[in-house]
């Protein structure tokens, strides 16, 4: 028994790292420990298990025993545990998946970021000041820092240290600034990192155009007395366009883990560049070759290039310079680009950006212990930015559970699913905060062939589904994915009256009729049939984890988990789609007889008390 547990522990990289927060380690603690004689064990009164020392107690009395060896005492021995008695969160503890983090420490960053209440409080420059308020946060009243920004932003803006240099094994080499943001989902961390980003290419900017003066005022003077001493001497024409310094050599690149992220965050950099003049690129599999070379060869220049790691060694590899000024490497989603199928192509454009690094960011919203221990190995002086609320949903995201197993659904989870979809459908928007009329919602489910089938039974049912996998193309997710993230308006057909108490109330609406319940439940099987009804204003994503990572999808109030997630990793990426931003939302679980309803029991008592995942 113990071996197959054994054979079915989960690997690292589903596992969450324990001490996210902890200090760098000195110098002493690179040096090697000295390893214990045969006989260091001898004679000892307490145990010393790894630099732990376990005391033995000594006072406490030993429990009577009775005749056949059971203790006696007034109490039954039989009693149940009270629900106090019980461990807390013992599922989630045995999953073991997401490195908890003290609350002491949790309270203590707390009480520091209380103290910053505006971006007017960061050192930032006037323009990135106001293309805060013109652009990036535009229409927001109250524009107030993240907790994200508000610990990241004035760490990045730090220029202590930048041109340090340490003596290493290797030699000598530069020592770049190494930081770790890890912060909840939807809390900022895109302008958390971009913002100090572009402050610093500016600042370098206007150092470097006081340096280009300073040069071209000493050949004016030198020139003037060439020509004084030869005055027949010819200057060399001068090239008609001469390339810009910075063409095909950008000095920032954030690296992600999918086009559609490419696509999102390349959007948020162009956003900015409107009032702050830089010129940026996202770089991704859904561009032609074309496009991508007339991008990064532009004759003006380019700051800032937003790609995936293997686009950028692709290219790294037919022209190596295109890294040699990069001064700011982000590599956003940490947990993903540096995990067993990232890590090595990440690991090598690290290397070869590192002679001329000022800062490596590293962003993500959970740590693994994976990812926990190549930090360790890899980066031991790396400085971690964690806030509060690190491995946590959003207390403002209720969580609900739907048992397949009762009637009227009696384990047809595809049924369970259309249900509850027509059900919120149909009901008046709750939320009078909300700016669209049409309902976008999604659903996860763990398989991507499961993603087709539950598209297409939907479809059957009248719902507006369309499936996300690996398997779309990426022109078509690009297209399937910009009706969940817009932030502006969408009209639907037609606006639910709130007057009428069958759309207003959930219980009092039944989307199918008793005779389309029984036809489903005995041949589930069966071919989908064409839709008799069309429900209206609500669209569909049915996806993979391909649409948990990262997608700033604000349009969506509603997700629904087809599948229960396999960690509580899991959880936190798919729960994250709803909340962003101070925004309400609402989780549905569908548990079947098969299902770790524990850990979901758990998983809703910790979002209740705004505990995280651990």
């Amino acid at each position: 028994m113990a071996t197959m547990q054994r054979e079915r522990r989960k690997p690292s990289r589903m596992s969450l790292s324990r001490d996210v927060a902890r200090l760098p380690r000195s110098s002493e603690a690179f040096r090697e420990r000295a390893r214990p004689s045969p006989f260091a064990g001898m004679n000892q009164t307490e145990a010393r298990l790894g630099g732990r020392v376990m005391v033995k107690p000594r006072d406490v009395p030993r429990p009577a025993v009775g005749a056949r060896g059971a203790p006696e005492s007034t109490e039954n021995p039989r009693r149940a545990k009270t629900k106090d008695e019980k461990p807390l969160f013992h599922a989630l503890k045995m999953q073991a998946t997401l490195t908890p983090l003290a609350y002491s420490q949790r309270m203590a960053v707390k009480e520091k970021l209380a103290l910053i209440t505006s971006f007017e409080q960061f050192n930032l420059l006037p323009d990135v000041q106001n293309a805060v308020y013109t652009h990036a946060l535009e229409g927001m009243t109250d524009v107030v820092p993240t907790p994200a920004q508000k610990l990241a932003i004035p760490a990045l803006l730090s220029r202590k240290g930048e041109h340090e240099r340490r003596k290493t094994k290797d030699g000598d080499r530069p020592q770049y600034s190494q930081f770790l943001i890890a912060a909840e989902t939807g809390s900022g961390k895109t302008l958390a990192y971009l913002l100090p980003v572009v402050d610093a290419i500016k600042r370098q900017e206007i150092i470097e155009k006081a340096e280009e003066e300073a040069r071209k005022a000493g050949e004016d003077k030198e020139k003037a007395e060439n020509q004084k001493k030869n005055i027949f001497a010819l200057d060399p024409p001068e090239l008609s366009n001469p390339p810009h310094s910075t063409m095909a050599r950008p000095r920032a690149i954030i690296l992600l883990p999918s086009s559609e992220l490419v696509t999102q965050v390349g959007g948020v950099v162009k956003l900015l560049s409107h009032t702050i003049k830089y010129r940026s690129a996202p770089i991704s599999a859904i561009h032609t070759p074309n496009r991508i070379r007339n991008r990064l060869y532009d004759p003006k220049g380019i700051d800032i290039i937003v790609s995936t790691p293997h686009l950028i060694s692709s290219i790294a590899e037919k022209d190596p310079n295109i890294l040699s000024r990069v001064t700011h490497l982000v590599i956003d989603e940490a947990d993903s680009l540096l995990d067993r199928s990232f890590a090595p192509t990440t690991s090598a454009i690290i290397d070869r950006v590192a002679p001329s690094l000022k800062q490596l960011i590293l962003c993500s919203a959970t740590i693994p212990r994976s990812l926990d221990s190549f930090l360790d190995k890899r980066f031991p002086t790396i400085k971690r930015l964690v806030t509060p609320k690190l491995h946590s949903i959003s207390r403002r995201v209720q969580l609900g559970v739907v048992d397949i197993e009762k009637d009227p659904y009696r384990g047809n989870r595809n049924l369970a699913c259309a249900d509850v979809i027509w059900t919120i459908g149909k009901a008046v928007h709750d939320d009078t905060e909300s700016t669209h009329t049409v309902k976008s919602m999604l659903v996860f489910v763990n398989e991507r062939e499961k993603a087709v089938e539950v598209t297409q039974y939907l479809a059957s049912k009248g719902i507006d589904a369309v499936a996300l996998t690996r398997d779309t193309t990426e022109q078509r997710q690009a297209e399937v994915l910009s009706a969940f993230t817009s932030a502006s308006r969408i009209e639907g057909e037609e606006k639910p009256s709130a007057t009428d108490r069958s759309k207003r109330n959930f219980r009092d609406f039944i989307p199918f009729d008793q005779n389309s319940i029984i036809t489903t439940l005995s041949s589930p099987n069966a071919a989908p049939s064409r839709p008799t009804r069309h429900l209206p204003n609500t669209k569909v994503l049915v996806t993979t984890d391909l649409g948990s990572r990262g997608i700033d999808t604000l349009a969506v109030r509603h997700v629904i988990l087809y599948d229960v997630p396999h960690t509580t990793i899991d959880f936190v990426h798919r729960l994250g789609r709803m909340g962003r931003m101070g925004r309400r939302g609402r989780g549905i679980v569908l548990t079947g007889k098969h299902d770790r309803k524990d850990v979901v029991a758990e998983v809703k008592n910790a979002m209740f008390k705004g505990q995280a995942l651990i």
